[in-house]
């Protein structure tokens, strides 16, 4: 039966496109009246396909009761899960101004790090030198952009944790699949306004669950991604002996991605002077590994280490491990396809 069997009815239109092995994710605009989807890493219109705005606003609400949520005008956004880890997401009016929005992104296939080699994300030195560092528990940071690949090189990565390391692993919404026998998965929980006569639930955000992990003695500390205040709390995790961690974080390089944690380390508002919050990212965080878009392909395009961090000049010190060459970022042409990397 296919994943989808439980929101099909719901998404007849759509269920050609659902069911496509090639297409990675579905994009519903405008109130229905343009889908998109991504398929082979690029992203194409569906002709002649068009939604009818209330059914599809009936249908989003029926695949929010079905993943366990709601969605409403009180309540307009949508960020779920399907069983085999496919994500749902949508918003309602007012916040979507042009009607509602939909979009499924497909969990295709979990990748190894051995997929990944054969699909060229990366090379068989990187896969080595990365895989050392996680054996060696070096804290490693994934950056990138909105769908390169990130969460597929975590889970790539993850898989190669010994099995007697003890593994919390916290994202917002559950979508790394991992199979280790000392695994513990926590998810974190939006406000939910109240239905009737029922009592509102407060949210329980990635900062809560990451102080409530060291209370579960962690070996290492999985964090989805860091968006926000929780950095300030993984960063006191990672410089209190929770080595061999990784999380992924939203950049244009590797260097932008500790400028922006270390950003989202001040939203925590604990008073952290700019140089110490700074100084802290770099005794914490000894890797990050850099994946972007190359035409249709996912890439690791480069990897350094951090060396410390000189306050006079504001700086990190960055040793470059890899960087992928540039001749081979113009390849476009011989890229070979990725679809499925999250």
């Amino acid at each position: 039966m296919s994943s989808f069997a439980r929101i099909l009815p719901f998404v007849k239109p759509l269920e050609h496109l659902l069911l496509d092995p090639t297409v990675t994710e579905v994009m519903v605009n405008a109130g229905g009246r343009r889908v998109f989807v991504e398929r082979e890493g690029t992203l194409e219109q569906v002709p002649e396909l068009v939604l009818d705005e209330r059914n599809l606003k009936v249908a989003i609400k029926n695949i929010a009761r079905t993943c366990g949520d709601e969605i409403s005008e009180a309540q307009p956004v949508l960020d779920a899960r399907l069983e085999d880890g496919s994500r749902v997401a949508a918003m309602f009016p007012p916040c979507s101004v042009n009607g509602p929005t939909l979009t499924i992104r497909k969990f295709t296939r979990r990748y190894s790090l051995q997929d990944l080699l054969d699909v060229q994300s990366l090379t068989p030195e990187l896969a080595s030198q990365l895989q050392d560092a996680v054996r060696g528990r070096r804290n490693i940071l994934i950056s990138g952009g909105t769908g390169t690949g990130k969460t597929t090189l975590l889970n790539a990565l993850a898989a190669t944790i010994p099995d007697a390391d003890r593994i919390v692993l916290i994202e917002e919404t559950s979508e790394i699949m991992i199979d280790k026998p000392n695994l513990v998965r926590f998810e974190a929980r939006r406000a939910q306004t109240p239905l009737g006569q029922e009592a509102p639930l407060p949210a329980i955000t990635i900062a809560d669950l990451l102080r409530a992990t060291l209370r579960h003695r962690p070996d290492r500390i999985l964090v989805g991604e860091v968006r926000g205040p929780e950095a300030f709390d993984l960063l006191q995790a990672l410089n209190t002996g929770h080595l061999g961690s990784m999380s992924t974080i939203h950049a244009n390089s590797a260097e932008q991605a500790l400028t922006r944690f270390a950003h989202c380390v001040l939203t925590a508002n604990v008073g952290l002077p700019h140089a110490s919050t700074r100084e802290a990212i770099a005794f914490a965080i000894h890797l990050v590994a850099h994946i972007a878009r190359d035409g249709g392909r996912r890439r690791v395009t480069e990897v350094v280490a951090i060396r410390g961090y000189d306050a006079r000049t504001d700086t990190f010190a960055l040793e470059t491990r890899y960087a992928l060459p540039v001749a081979e970022r113009d390849e476009v042409g011989a890229c070979v396809p990725s679809a499925g990397l999250q």
